[in-house]
């Protein structure tokens, strides 16, 4: 019997014919070339990474279980005890609450303002760029500069408060540096004025990103341009907005160099300015107790990674999810 005849009686009999099953498409091994090529490449890297970041953190919760001196091998194991007093220090209680406080305040404060700076400067107007080089210039300079600068005007007798009296108004002279009730206000004048500038400038990349022909087909439907920015930049600026924020929470979270050089190690505290960082120095390098310091960097460790880990899960989850594709 011919395959013409057995295909006939098939299709006479209701059954059809059944189409062959497609071959497998086997997949293209990488080969060696292509191996060494990629190790060439991210081996710097990955070696850079382990030796800089991962085996700082593995050392510091190993000299963490330990009372040391900072030289030697340390050869005093307290176990947890330097993690226990951590948790009862009221010093780090009040530095993790001012860094809490400050990682709102940055979000309150520099988001609205960067994001009016970028949409008043993302429109064609004169002067444009000089105006984006002068918002982004605090930012590129160094924080030893800023410090040193912000100190000298804010002190007793510094040119706010000289200013404050050769204009008349005496009565409002304060210590903007030591008055507990202003100098977390004077901490975040200084991160704002220093970091908006990054923040006007992520937030305009991100506005380029954005089709023109969506604002002009809502013009020509009547939208205002506000209706325009509200309905249709926001919305397409959200990732860029939330990129941002990350970054500022973990800033936040990290904050060192402007409380220590500004407030230094004493003041910080009596003035409400210090931070997790300030504490793991004052405590740990100042105080000779290099283990109770490297406890403090793990627990500040830990809290930005579990911070970046939620935050990542709940927040940029949305971004991330249609950037990932199943391999097929």
């Amino acid at each position: 019997m011919t395959g013409s005849s057995v295909a006939a009686d098939q299709v006479r009999a209701g059954g059809g014919v059944q189409p062959p099953a497609p071959a497998r498409r086997r997949r293209r091994g990488i080969g060696w070339a292509q191996r060494l090529e990629i190790a060439a490449l991210s081996g710097p890297a990955i070696l850079m990474f382990l030796g800089f970041v991962i085996f700082p953190v593995l050392m510091a919760g190993y000299y963490g279980f330990y009372k040391w001196k900072g030289f030697g091998r340390p050869t005093n194991f307290v176990g947890l005890d330097n993690y226990r007093t951590i948790l009862q220090d009221t010093s780090f209680h009040e530095a993790l609450l001012h860094n809490g406080l400050i990682v709102v305040l940055s979000l309150v404060l520099q988001g609205p303002i960067a994001l009016a700076l970028a949409l008043l400067l993302n429109r064609r107007m004169r002067g444009r760029s000089i105006i984006r080089v002068l918002i982004f210039v605090p930012y590129v300079i160094a924080e030893v500069i800023v410090g040193t600068s912000w100190s000298l005007l804010l002190q007793t007798n510094g040119a706010v408060n000289g200013v404050l009296r050769s204009i008349g108004l005496d009565g409002l002279t304060q210590d903007w540096l030591a008055n507990p009730k202003l100098a977390i206000w004077s901490l975040m004048l200084i991160l704002t004025w220093k970091y908006i500038g990054f923040a006007v400038i992520l937030f305009l990349a991100g506005m380029q990103n954005i089709p023109e022909e969506l604002s002009e087909a809502a013009a020509v439907d009547g939208a205002s341009y506000w209706q325009t920015q509200r309905r249709i930049t926001l919305p397409l600026l959200g990732p860029t907005i939330r990129i941002w924020a990350f970054l500022s929470i973990i800033g936040a979270l990290q904050l060192f160099d402007l409380v220590y050089i500004i407030w230094g190690q004493y003041v910080a505290s009596t003035a409400g300015t210090s931070t997790m960082a300030t504490y793991m120095v004052t405590e740990g390098r100042n105080a000779g107790n290099y283990g109770y310091g490297n406890a403090v960097a793990v627990v500040l460790f830990a809290i930005s990674m579990i911070i970046a880990l939620l935050y990542q899960r709940f927040v940029l989850r949305r971004d991330t999810q249609g950037a990932l594709t199943e391999g097929r």
